[in-house]
C-alpha cells in the first residue's frame, strides 16, 4: 500500500528547546490520536461513523418546503484563493484556492454594488455567491515533519482588513480625527503582532484567540468612530464597516520552507486572472463638502470598473491572442479610471486645492503580471504579498496535485421544524464550519464528510466509501437571524443555528431559508483507500478534514427571497 508520512495533523504546539522540536497536542480538531503513524489515519470508512444525523420533529407552525438553485459546478473555473466573507480586502487571504458558483464578478473587494451588477452561474438569476475549498488529488509523497519543521521557523502573526482602502470620501471636517484613528489602528496592528510573537514555532490557539479577542474590541471602537466621524461632518453614514473589524491568524511565513511540488494529478485548468489596481481612497485629501455626493460616485464607479473586468476575465477565456487582456480588457480600463478619476479631481478642485498625482493611479495589471504601482507605501496592516495559484493545477505551497471538478453541487434552502421563515436580508453574509480549528480552535468547526447513501451519518474525517457511492461535503448554514444585521464584527454573530434538538432560535432571533450545500465527488476507490484526496488548507491545518467550511454572500433580488421563503412556508419543494 502506497502510504505517506503523517501530517501536522491537531491542534499543535510546536517549540524548539535545546535543539529539539517538541509537539503538544491540545485537542484532536479532528484528526484522531496523537499517535499518527501516517495521515491515513484521517480516513475512515464510512459504515465506521456513527448515525448521528437527525433532524428535529416539525411542529404544528413548521415551515417543511424547500427551494433548489442550480449554479453548477464551477464549469467555467473560477478559481481564487480571497475570501470575500472572512477577509474581504484580503488579496490571498484564505491562502488555499476555493471553487466559486454564482457571482461572476466578486474578489476579496467587491462592493455590494459590484455584485448586484454581476452576472452569474446560477439558471433561476440568483446572483448570490457560493464559495468552498477545493479538493485535489496529490499522490506524491508529503512529509509531516517538513510542515513541523516550517512551523518552528514561523512567527505567527495576524493579518487585518485595510480601513484606509475601504473608506468612502472623507470630509475635509473630518480628516484629522478620521487619521488619528487610522494611526491608533496601525499601533494597535503592531501591538498585537508583538504578543504573538510569543507564539514563535508554535500553534497557541488560547493565545490566538486571546489576542484576536482584544484587537477585535479595539478595532470595533476605532471603526465606529471614524464611521461617526464621517457621519458628523457631513459625510454620510458609511456602510459595510463592521465586516472590515476582525482580524486572523498567520501562519504565511510557512509557506517559504515548504515545497511546491509538481503534481502527478493534471487537470488540465488554466489560472484564474484577477485585475489589480491601485486603491485610491486613501491618497485622496479631506473632500469639501460640496463635493462629496459627486466623489462618492465616482469612487462607486471606479469599482464597478474593475468588478466588470473581473467578470469579462471570466466571460472571454479562452478568446483572442496572448494580447487579448492588454488590448480589451486593460487598455479600455485605463482609459475608463482616467475619466473618472479627473472628474474626482475637478470635483474637489472646485471649493479646494486640486488633488495632484491622480492620474498615476488609471494603470492595472491581472495576478501574474508585475503589481500595479501607486507610489505610495502600504498600510502597516497590509499583509505581505502571497504567492498567486500556480501553473495548470493553480498550486500553492502545500495546496498541490489536480483539482477535482465536483460531479454535482446541490444547492438547497429549507424550512425550520418549529416556525414560519423570514426572507434573508439581501447582502446578508454567512460562514459555515471553521477554517483554522488548529490555531483558532475546534469551537466552530463542523463535521461535514460523509458518502451518497449515508445520510444519517457525518464525519471530521475524510470518508472511504462503498463501491458506487460518492464522497460528498454537507455543509449547513446557520439558519437564524438577528433581525437587524447583515454581517458582524467576528462574521458570526449575526447568526446562529438552531436547537439541534427542537429546531427553535433562541431568544432574539428569527428563522430564515436555511441554506445546505451539497457538495459530492466521483473519486476512485483506490485513491480514496490510499489516503490520495484532501482538501486545500492554511499551511497550519495542513489538509485537516476539520478545517473544511464555506462561504455566501446573498444577492438574491428581495422579489426572488420573497418567493423562496412563500414557497418554503406554504410546504413545496420549488426551483
Amino acid at each position: 500500500m502506497h502510504t505517506r508520512t503523517a501530517r501536522v495533523a491537531m491542534a499543535v504546539a510546536a517549540v524548539v528547546a535545546s535543539g529539539a522540536l517538541t509537539a503538544t497536542f491540545v485537542s484532536s480538531g479532528g484528526k484522531g490520536s496523537a499517535d499518527a503513524a501516517t495521515e491515513l489515519n484521517q480516513y475512515v470508512p464510512i459504515e465506521q461513523v456513527r448515525p448521528t444525523v437527525k433532524d428535529p420533529a416539525p411542529g404544528a407552525r413548521a415551515s417543511k418546503g424547500s427551494f433548489t438553485v442550480d449554479c453548477g459546478t464551477n464549469g467555467n473555473g473560477k478559481f481564487s484563493p480571497d475570501n470575500p466573507v472572512a477577509q474581504p480586502g484580503i488579496r490571498n487571504g484564505a491562502e488555499h484556492v476555493h471553487d466559486f458558483v454564482g457571482n461572476l464578478a466578486i474578489t476579496a473587494n467587491s462592493s455590494n454594488a459590484d455584485l448586484d451588477a454581476s452576472g452569474t452561474t446560477c439558471r433561476n438569476g440568483d446572483k448570490s455567491s457560493y464559495f468552498w475549498p477545493v479538493v485535489r488529488i496529490d499522490k506524491s509523497v508529503r512529509s509531516g515533519a517538513e510542515a513541523q519543521r516550517a512551523l518552528a521557523a514561523t512567527t505567527p502573526r495576524v493579518t487585518c482588513p485595510s480601513v484606509r482602502d475601504r473608506l468612502p470620501a472623507v470630509p475635509a471636517k473630518a480628516k484629522r480625527a478620521v487619521d488619528l484613528r487610522l494611526a491608533e489602528l496601525d499601533r494597535g496592528y503592531a501591538a498585537a503582532n508583538e504578543r504573538m510573537a510569543a507564539g514563535k514555532g508554535r500553534i497557541d490557539a488560547r493565545l490566538n484567540t486571546a489576542v484576536l479577542a482584544d484587537l477585535r474590541q479595539q478595532r470595533a471602537r476605532l471603526i465606529k468612530g471614524i464611521s461617526g466621524s464621517i457621519a458628523a461632518a457631513g459625510g454620510g453614514r458609511t456602510s459595510g464597516m463592521v465586516s472590515l473589524v476582525e482580524c486572523d491568524t498567520d501562519y504565511d511565513g510557512m509557506h517559504a520552507a515548504m515545497r511546491h511540488t509538481a503534481a502527478s494529478v493534471k487537470a488540465g485548468l488554466a489560472a484564474n486572472p484577477q485585475v489589480r489596481c491601485p486603491a485610491v481612497r486613501d491618497k485622496l485629501p479631506g473632500v469639501p463638502a460640496q463635493a462629496l455626493d459627486e466623489v462618492n460616485r465616482n469612487l462607486a464607479e471606479l469599482d464597478r470598473q474593475v468588478s466588470e473586468a473581473n467578470e469579462r476575465l471570466i466571460t472571454t477565456r479562452g478568446q483572442g491572442g496572448k494580447n487579448f487582456v492588454d488590448n480589451a480588457i486593460l487598455g479600455p480600463l485605463k482609459a475608463k479610471r482616467t475619466a473618472v478619476l479627473d472628474r474626482i479631481a475637478i470635483a474637489i478642485s472646485r471649493n479646494a486645492a486640486r488633488p495632484q498625482g491622480l492620474e498615476v493611479l488609471a494603470g492595472c495589471t491581472v495576478t501574474g503580471q508585475a503589481p500595479p504601482q501607486s507610489g505610495a507605501t502600504p498600510a502597516p496592516s497590509a499583509p505581505a504579498a502571497l504567492p498567486d495559484p500556480q501553473g495548470p493545477n493553480l498550486e500553492l505551497p502545500n495546496n498541490t496535485g489536480g483539482i477535482v471538478r465536483p460531479a454535482s453541487v446541490l444547492i438547497e434552502y429549507r424550512g425550520n421544524a418549529t416556525s414560519k421563515v423570514v426572507a434573508m436580508p439581501k447582502f446578508l453574509r454567512a460562514l459555515t464550519g471553521d477554517a483554522k480549528p488548529t490555531s483558532r480552535g475546534p469551537a466552530n468547526a463542523r463535521a461535514t464528510w460523509s458518502c451518497s447513501g449515508f445520510a444519517d451519518r457525518l464525519a471530521d474525517k475524510y470518508p472511504i466509501c462503498p463501491p458506487g457511492s460518492q464522497v460528498q461535503r454537507v455543509q449547513d448554514f446557520p439558519g437564524c437571524w438577528d433581525g437587524r444585521n447583515i454581517d458582524s464584527t467576528n462574521h458570526r454573530d449575526h447568526l446562529a443555528f438552531a436547537d439541534p434538538g427542537t429546531g427553535a432560535c433562541k431568544q432574539g432571533f428569527v428563522a430564515i431559508p436555511q441554506l445546505r450545500i451539497t457538495v459530492s465527488y466521483d473519486l476512485s476507490r483506490d485513491v480514496q483507500t490510499r489516503g490520495q484526496y484532501a482538501l486545500d488548507s492554511f499551511p497550519e491545518e495542513d489538509h485537516n478534514p476539520f478545517s473544511d467550511h464555506n462561504d455566501f454572500v446573498n444577492v438574491n433580488s428581495d422579489r426572488q427571497m420573497q418567493k423562496i421563503a412563500a414557497c418554503i412556508n406554504k410546504g413545496k419543494s420549488c426551483r
